[in-house]
Formats: structure tokens, sequence, C-alpha cells
């Protein structure tokens, strides 16, 4: 996919913002659509379906991470990759934004060139994750879980992840009964260019227990993870 036919959805309720960030990467040949709030970003997430979207944390009418969670449940944004882009830098509020569906978290402030870089990052995941396996659909115990279209059903129930929950499940998957350390699940998953913490893996697995099962997730205490059925 070439940039011209990438579009990301900027969400703040600073218009200087906006103006920045969306000079910055519309100068990188991306396509760029803006809102001021919440609502209006699931509003133009539905219209223009973006393959990115750089969002705020605090803004009127609904925040950022009320907006992330109502977008992961639209089945046809659920390849879109969220970032929150803030001054909230607390753990907590970092934390709270990956279980409301986000795939990273940018800290404000932060300078356009590493900007436009975290943003290169991040869309390289619209290639797949590298190193797992491209076959498209995956048959384990009771569950089947389909490559292409992200979607993972359990007793002939789907279930809907966000992309990087997915992505994370899918790697466990491929080789039932391996532990995976932390280093390698980072690599596969979020990549070695994006800086991501360890606990970023504790709240996605966490997720996963509530959404496919507690029993099939094994935590291999200061080694990794592993998954059975």
């Amino acid at each position: 996919m070439k940039k011209k036919d990438i579009k990301i959805l900027l969400v703040d309720d600073e218009q200087d913002i906006l103006e920045i960030v969306g000079y910055n990467l519309s100068q990188e040949g991306y396509q760029i659509v803006t809102a001021s709030n919440g609502k209006e970003a699931i509003a133009k997430a539905k219209k223009e379906h973006p393959q990115l979207i750089i969002m705020d944390v605090m803004m009127p009418e609904m925040d950022g991470m009320e907006a992330c969670e109502n977008i992961r449940k639209i089945p046809e944004l659920q390849d879109t990759i969220i970032t929150f882009l803030t001054a909230r830098s607390e753990d907590y509020s970092q934390v709270a934004g990956f279980d409301a569906g986000a795939d990273d978290y940018i800290a404000k402030p932060i300078k356009p060139k590493v900007l436009v870089s975290k943003v290169q990052a991040l869309l390289r995941r619209l290639k797949g994750v590298e190193g797992v396996s491209s076959t498209t659909t995956l048959t384990v115990g009771n569950i089947e879980i389909n490559r292409e279209e992200y979607k993972i059903i359990k007793d002939g129930e789907e279930i809907i992840l966000p992309r990087k929950e997915f992505e994370l499940f899918y790697l466990l998957a491929t080789k039932p009964g391996k532990v995976f350390t932390r280093e390698e699940i980072l690599d596969k998953v979020w990549g070695n260019e994006v800086v991501v913490g360890g606990r970023t893996i504790d709240v996605h697995i966490r997720k996963l227990r509530e959404k496919i099962g507690d029993s099939f997730f094994k935590t291999i205490k200061g080694v990794g993870y592993k998954i059975e059925f």
C-alpha cells in the first residue's frame, strides 16, 4: 500500500495540534482527515475507514478512551490501528489506553520528525506480523482463527478482538505449549522499532483471558507466556 492510499484520522480539540500534525503527515504523502472530539471521531471513522487513527485523550463531548472503545466495536474498523497522542503520560493512563483497545500510546510533546517515524512504524503493522505463519485459517481445539479476516470463532460464536490482541493470540496459538518470552512477543507482535514495556503484554493477556477463557493461558513467571488447548 502506497502512502497516497493511506488515510490517517487526527482527533484533537486543539486546532493548532491538528494543523501542525496534519501538515507534517500530509507532507509525507498521507491523506489526512480531522475531528475535534470523540463523537466526531467515531462518525468520521465510520465514513472514511482510515488505516490509522491518532487521538487525544482529554476532549469535550466524548474523550478519547470512550471513543476508542466504541470504534473497536465496529466490525469494519477492526483492522484500523489506533494510537493515543496525549500529554497524559502517567502509567495508569497508558494502561487505560491499552485496555480501551489502543495499539500504541505516544506522549506529548514530541518532535514532528519523531512522530513521523512513529507513524511509519505503526503503519508497517498493516503488512502483518513478521515471523508468524501466513496460513489463512488456524483451528486449535474448539477455536477457529481466521488470519486474513482477523476473526475468531469459539464454539460457533464470533469473538471480536482489537488488532494487537488478535496478533498476540494468533502468535501463541501457532505453537500451543511453546513458551514465548516477552522479548519474542514484543518483537513479533509489536516490532522492534516500537518501544513498549512488559506491562503492555500483561494488559493484552488479561484482556484475552477475559474474552477467550482464563484456562487457555499460562504465565511462566519471569519467562513469558504459553497457550494450551
